[in-house]
């Protein structure tokens, strides 16, 4: 497992992890911001008229409304991306991650109200009479190039091919292995409930679901979503009401280290400014999906006449999973203080280094050592070779690093057994039999770390049914759109032959992560989101002139159905 993560964050590394990714998400982000005159502010009330109904026209085609496209789309967004992803920026980058976070979103809800436009504006009718669209149809009928000879470049087929084909692999990366992992997790941290028993149960589920199609999806998410919000909120806010004390100090934190970096504080290392804004802008796409064009698919099923109505509903998307859900979830966090303490868990062979010497993190030397190693700037040599293991307890001059901490109280089991024999170490990395199981102290991430966040209130551990709860509902119904998405990828590439196909290889790749290693499922995403994201941000980037194009005409539609509403500013040039 360590092999193969090693290969993918190579991967990861040129693409998602990459500063010219984050610089070309934000880079295409801002400029339509500027470009359509800060949409993101002067169409809001607007976008929630919409969604109530207010400003809907008859006849229009489509599947669903407003509010279902929506309750899609963010049943596709919020997942485990508000609940873990958080969780993951912080523990990667601390505080400061938040804040890119936010930022993603912001700059996001005018991506999103562009891809989602353009790909209802290109829709068309399937075979079975649903109504299919995403950004691989703009891009196949407007992004060919025609030479002065007349001869035509099918760039626009290759590139809606190439973001098919990624939607296909981002439904599993993003919308199917971890959001089962982080349930069955979470589930099991709470319930005792072994992995692969609510796999099982949950896949069975989904493909009942599913079958359905995009009726029976938008039916259940459009009281799912609802639902799920305010259990989750009701949790969240008695964290941070119970931690009052730290509600101020953990808001200056967010922007506090935003240029400086995150000094090394209780069990967390530190992280730099550069890692801490890619860890940040990353998570935020995990979370709210803008400029993956993913939300695209989801809201082209909506009964709309006019295509910058539905991106305007989908504008609404990253401020209500974002900057509403991952804000309270950062704050349940920061203001409960588990960001930065070390619990009992079982180590993850991904999450393991060794490295050579003894250290103590309670001294401000080897803080600094350790802080320096994992930041990059002065590396600890990796330790290989074999270590001698006696009654659990691990013999000689070397120190585990494991989740970004330095693991304390470890024991080596060998299943439920403590372990004694040796222990096969190559460049830092466990090569071992897989039953042998490393245990002790160390950071939490992921929807584990917010699992133990809910604990530190009134509710006590009351708290960590609601978190399992949450994300139950919160990354089943994320699993269950994105099947929709990868439903209509498939479509596309292959018209509805192979729709049975995909749905039975979804439903069995939902069990088996349920009990896959989590670095890897998360490593794996990223490489997943980036693939699909960068076509979907070139094609939109193209056809800017087309946007402002459309958006011009709706405000004229819109002035001569409402002639005694005041226009948006920048809207009469």
């Amino acid at each position: 497992m360590q092999e193969i993560n090693e290969i993918l964050v190579l991967i990861d590394s040129y693409i998602g992890s990459s500063e010219w990714f984050v610089y070309l998400l934000l880079g295409v982000g801002l400029f339509f911001t500027l470009y359509l005159g800060l949409p993101q502010f002067r169409y809001f009330k607007y976008a929630v008229r919409m969604v109530r109904g207010k400003m809907d026209t008859e006849g229009g085609e489509g599947d669903a409304s407003h509010f279902q496209a929506l309750a899609t789309a963010l049943s596709g967004t919020i997942g485990t991306g508000n609940i873990a992803g958080v969780a993951l920026a912080l523990y990667q980058g601390g505080p400061a991650a938040l804040f890119w976070m936010l930022v993603t979103a912001l700059i996001g809800m005018t991506t999103k109200f562009v891809e989602v436009t353009l790909s209802l504006k290109y829709r068309e009718k399937a075979s079975d009479g649903t109504m299919s669209g995403g950004p691989m149809y703009f891009m196949k009928k407007r992004l060919d190039i025609k030479l002065p000879s007349g001869k035509v470049i099918k760039t626009g087929h290759v590139m809606a091919v190439i973001f098919a084909v990624a939607t296909v692999l981002s439904s599993f990366g993003t919308g199917n292995l971890p959001q089962i992992n982080s349930i069955a997790d979470t589930i099991n941290t709470t319930f005792h409930i072994p992995n692969m028993i609510t796999g099982l149960v949950l896949s069975i589920l989904l493909g009942v679901i599913i079958i359905g199609g995009i009726k029976r999806i938008v039916t259940i998410t459009s009281k799912l979503v609802p639902t799920m919000a305010i259990i989750y909120f009701i949790g969240a806010v008695a964290v941070i009401l119970y931690n009052y004390e730290n509600i101020l100090p953990s808001i200056v934190a967010v922007f506090a280290d935003v240029f400086t970096g995150t000094a090394a504080v209780g069990g967390f290392l530190g992280a730099t400014v550069a890692f801490t804004f890619n860890q940040g802008v990353n998570r935020g796409l995990f979370s709210n999906e803008a400029g993956q064009g993913s939300a695209s698919i989801a809201h082209s099923s909506a009964r709309v006449t006019n295509p910058v109505s539905e991106g305007m509903v989908a504008l609404l998307g990253p401020f209500i999973d974002t900057i509403v859900i991952c804000s309270l979830t950062g704050l349940t966090l920061l203001a409960s203080g588990v960001w930065t303490q070390k619990f009992q868990c079982d180590f993850e062979r991904a999450d393991m280094q060794f490295i050579q010497g003894v250290y103590n993190d309670h001294l401000e030397s080897d803080k600094k050592l350790l802080s320096n190693h994992l930041t990059g700037k002065d590396t600890i040599p990796l330790f290989s070779g074999n270590i001698h293991v006696e009654d659990g307890v691990m013999q000689g001059d070397i120190s585990l690093i494991h989740a970004r901490s330095l693991a304390e109280y470890v024991k080596v089991y060998d299943e439920d057994s403590l372990y004694t024999g040796e222990l096969n170490v190559l460049h830092g990395n466990l090569t071992s039999d897989s039953d042998i199981v490393l245990k002790g102290k160390s950071l939490l991430h992921s929807a584990p770390l917010t699992t133990m966040a809910f604990t530190k209130s009134w509710f006590g551990d009351f708290g960590k049914y609601i978190v399992s709860i949450g994300l139950l509902l919160f990354a089943f119904s994320t699993a269950i759109s994105w099947s929709y998405y990868g439903d209509r990828a498939v479509v596309f590439l292959f018209g509805g032959k192979g729709i049975w196909l995909y749905r039975v290889v979804y439903v069995l790749a939902f069990f088996v992560a349920s009990f896959m290693d989590t670095t890897l499922i998360w490593t794996f995403s990223g490489i997943t989101i980036a693939f699909m994201t960068i076509p979907n941000l070139i094609g939109i980037f193209v056809l800017h002139k087309e946007m402002k194009f459309e958006v011009k005409n709706f405000w004229k539609e819109y002035a001569k159905r409402f002639p005694n509403e005041k226009l948006p500013l920048l809207t009469k040039k």
